[in-house]
């Protein structure tokens, strides 16, 4: 029983090795950078029962088990046929897929490349496959380097390095350029790309590069550090007080002047309303004066006339006293003479003397 069972394995394991087989035997994985291109390698052998049609296809392999993968590429019949339309003008078989090379090219790669590519040939009755992980990462961008803080002496100094783009992981080394080999005291984080001087002195200063890199680049960026003497810290915070003093003494120079503009404007307003309380009204024109006087007269004498309706007075020699006014208002009282003076008035126990 084991004997049959040993020849039985012999046996598959002999027409496997005459049947269709992928003979590429590069990497599983691949990374290249975006922008470039890569070579999907599939190379096969057709074993000696493998007579029927070629059929090749390159098809994307979906992360989700259950849904089917995506052709993008295939070759049947001697003709070369294309599924992916963003890929028809990057994708292309690099020799003829006949000849037992069926290795497809990818150029001007994109992020949205990055996927599981998987490798289909078949050519009845034999059929074999292949996959292989292509990575399109971003290389870094040109760093930058500054310091943080001052670069005073006896102090922590801190070089920082940055990449504003690149694929993770992403890892920065600083170096000396010149002046001789690292500081003793200085130590370097190569995730977040900072490198820690303490004790900072002259023998510290030169010229110093951070490289930035990742698997598909690398760039950097330089920076020259310097050590200046300690600054004078009192002298500052004097300076800094005396300077507080002055602001607040203009504020309160400015608050004042604005409480005697406002005083100074309600002064005036309220003097302007008291000259108006005291001025008299305007005197009448001197036409309106003689109008009324000569209005007053005509009164007068028209009182004096009212008597006629008063029976028992003697009227006529009153009116023939009387002064008369003339058209320009002024009163014309006759001649003075001793005749032409008034009789005594006698008088009515009913009314009285006339007036």
């Amino acid at each position: 029983m084991r004997l049959k069972v040993a020849v039985l394995f012999l046996i598959m394991i002999q027409l496997r090795t005459e049947a269709m087989q992928v003979t590429s035997s590069g990497p599983q994985t691949i990374q290249k950078a975006q922008g470039e291109e890569v070579n999907l390698g599939c190379t096969y052998s057709p074993g000696p029962q493998d007579t029927g049609e070629l059929d090749i296809e390159w098809s994307n392999v979906s992360p989700d088990m259950t849904l089917k993968d995506k052709l993008i590429l295939a070759y049947s019949g001697g003709q070369t046929h294309y599924y992916d339309h963003s890929l028809s003008k990057r994708l292309k078989f690099i020799t003829d897929p006949k000849q037992g090379d069926a290795t497809i090219s990818i150029s001007d790669l994109k992020l949205s490349d990055k996927a599981t590519y998987q490798c289909k040939v078949k050519k009845s009755p034999g059929v074999d496959m292949r996959k292989v992980t292509l990575l399109v990462m971003v290389p870094p961008s040109v760093p930058k380097c500054w310091v943080e803080g001052s670069e005073e002496k006896g102090g922590t100094i801190s070089l920082r390095c940055k990449s504003s783009q690149g694929s993770i992981p992403l890892s920065y080394v600083w170096r000396r350029e010149s002046g001789g080999a690292m500081p003793s005291t200085a130590t370097q984080d190569p995730q977040s790309g900072e490198l820690l001087i303490r004790n900072h002195t002259d023998s510290n200063t030169g010229s110093y590069v951070c490289e930035a890199k990742n698997t598909v680049g690398k760039t950097q960026c330089k920076y020259a550090l310097h050590a200046y003497n300690p600054t004078n810290k009192v002298g500052v915070i004097v300076g800094a007080v005396i300077g507080a003093l002055l602001l607040l003494l203009l504020l309160l120079f400015l608050i004042w002047l604005l409480i005697c503009c406002c005083h100074k404007r309600r002064y005036e307003k309220e003097a302007a309303n008291e000259i108006r309380e005291d001025v008299q009204a305007p005197e009448s024109r001197p036409s309106s004066i003689h109008s009324s006087r000569h209005s007053s007269r005509q009164s007068s004498l028209h009182s004096v006339l009212g008597y006629r309706s008063h029976p028992g007075v003697n009227y006529s020699s009153v009116r023939n006293h009387l002064p008369s006014v003339s058209e320009s208002g002024h009163i014309d009282t006759g001649p003075t003479s001793a005749g032409d003076r008034l009789a005594p008035l006698k008088y009515d126990h009913r009314y009285g003397y006339p007036v």
